[in-house]
């Protein structure tokens, strides 16, 4: 929800966690299978993105164009992920981060990017302090952002086009968005 995209499950065990048929908002795209049609309507990856969150956007505009994804426990997909381009490498650092901006202001609709925005911007400052002061990467962090907001017209050319089409209410799709959010760590 608040444009920040995560793995649920991520270097968990499927067994016991993960063995139920649920929807998802979107898959990752190496163990992703979509219809050629839909895929096509949502006039497939946005190339500008090259790398990193590609497959976000595209789920997202599959949503608003009203099509869900379902996580299938018993398909079985195999994927080293960053295996050519390091993991955090200064690479996928800049192109996630840079393309998590333009998928937030290109595909969220008005009014959720009207009352997800502040904390949208919230949590690109702490990007911005975390990977600068603690992972020591100013240099990377500043200029993914800095191109993103450089990129923003095209972003906003191509969001006309998408919220167009949209097919979906907000709410629902804010529904969609909860869902598997993280747990927060109990106090106590």
């Amino acid at each position: 929800m608040s444009g920040m995209v995560w793995r649920c499950g991520h270097g968990k065990p499927a067994k016991g966690n993960f063995e139920k048929m649920r929807e998802v908002f979107s898959p990752c795209a190496a163990a992703a299978l979509y219809r050629r049609d839909d895929f096509l309507k949502a006039e497939g990856f946005d190339e500008d993105y090259f790398c990193y969150s590609e497959d976000v956007d595209l789920g997202f505009r599959l949503r608003l164009l009203g099509h869900r994804c379902l996580y299938v426990p018993s398909a079985i997909a195999y994927h080293i992920g960053s295996a050519v381009t390091g993991e955090k490498s200064d690479f996928s650092l800049y192109h996630g981060h840079r393309n998590l901006v333009w998928t937030f202001f290109k595909d969220m609709p008005m009014p959720l990017l009207l009352t997800l925005t502040p904390v949208h911007l919230l949590l690109n400052l702490v990007s911005l302090i975390w990977f600068s002061f603690m992972i020591q990467r100013p240099r990377v962090i500043f200029k993914a952002k800095w191109d993103a907001l450089r990129g923003l017209p095209t972003v906003l050319r191509k969001r006309r086009i998408i919220q167009g089409r949209r097919r979906v209410h907000s709410k629902a799709l804010l529904g969609v968005m909860s869902k598997g959010l993280p747990k927060l760590p109990r106090r106590g």
